[in-house]
């Protein structure tokens, strides 16, 4: 949960900034809209603090700090990497960090009108992500498992949402969380993903992906958690053209990928109308964002393995 208590202001992070990288003070400071378990502060042009809200967050921090250095190298989209780490002290006392500006506006304040790029783009990213990861790569606490082990989340989401929320055929969702959860186990290697693609988390120019940002749920595992961000990401048509690029995926896990799509979808759903949930704003565009995706998942006809 947050906790309101520490307030992260615009003179408490110049302050931060004042005491441990004097260097970067003086640069222009400006809250950033959104942010989960991390409060984001644009510094300058080219730099972000993120502020960590959460008990959890500074450890999902030190991923990022870790690994993204690691990983970055070969991704072919822009990701941010750590410029600087903010030590806990008295004035603050979590880790902190500020990270490369990912420049572009997030999509769920944007459109991709360039669908087909966009799905190149994606299933290139995580291509190039999706390799075997070290075994001292980090787990997730909350992602990763199999779908069938998710039932329990996945129809607690969808008794929440409010009534005239959305009108999806009911037993339509059901049906393709079913065919999910009865789709067998990943049996490859734990590879490097993502954990949290969904609109709030990548960037658009230009109509179409420009960058990936907020990797604090990076983990290990099977890549039908990333593989779900075709049916949240991309506008309905561009689904099957991602999966033919991506090239790698059996049946069995789009299979999964598309019910952990229907289950994010309901999230995001969720968070539109309930985004208040410890979150100053809330989340109200990412109903709308959710719906669509919904409807991506209900119509589409990716069932089958590509390669």
């Amino acid at each position: 949960m947050t906790e309101p208590k520490i307030e992260i202001t615009e003179e408490l992070v110049r302050a931060l900034l004042q005491d441990q990288h004097p260097d970067l003070a003086g640069l222009p400071i400006r809250e950033v809209e959104g942010g989960w378990g991390n409060q984001m502060w644009r510094l300058g042009d080219d730099l972000a603090v993120r502020m960590p809200r959460t008990q959890e967050a500074p450890d999902l921090l030190r991923n990022e700090c870790r690994w993204l250095p690691v990983l970055a190298p070969r991704l072919p989209l822009p990701v941010p990497t750590p410029a600087r780490i903010g030590e806990p002290s008295e004035r603050f006392p979590r880790l902190w960090s500020v990270m490369t500006w990912v420049h572009g506006e997030p999509l769920d304040h944007a459109t991709i009108t360039r669908g087909d790029h966009a799905a190149d783009a994606l299933a290139g990213f995580l291509s190039a992500l999706h390799v075997e990861a070290p075994a001292e790569a980090p787990a997730s606490a909350d992602r990763g498992d199999h779908p069938k082990n998710c039932t329990g989340g996945f129809e607690n989401f969808l008794r929440a949402i409010a009534p005239g929320g959305f009108a999806p055929d009911v037993r339509e969702v059901r049906d393709v969380w079913a065919d999910a959860a009865a789709a067998p186990e990943w049996e490859g290697p734990l590879v490097w993903l993502h954990g949290d693609l969904h609109p709030a988390n990548v960037v658009v120019s230009d109509g179409t992906l420009s960058g990936v940002i907020d990797f604090d749920a990076l983990f290990a595992g099977d890549p039908a958690w990333d593989l779900a961000a075709a049916w949240l990401l991309l506008p309905a048509g561009s689904v099957s053209r991602f999966f033919e690029v991506y090239a790698h995926a059996d049946e069995a896990t789009i299979r999964r990928a598309r019910g952990l799509a229907a289950m994010k979808s309901l999230f995001l759903i969720l968070m539109g109308q309930n985004g208040d949930r410890g979150l100053p704003g809330g989340k109200p565009a990412w109903g709308p964002a959710g719906r669509a995706a919904l409807d991506r998942v209900l119509t589409s006809d990716v069932l089958s393995p590509t390669a």
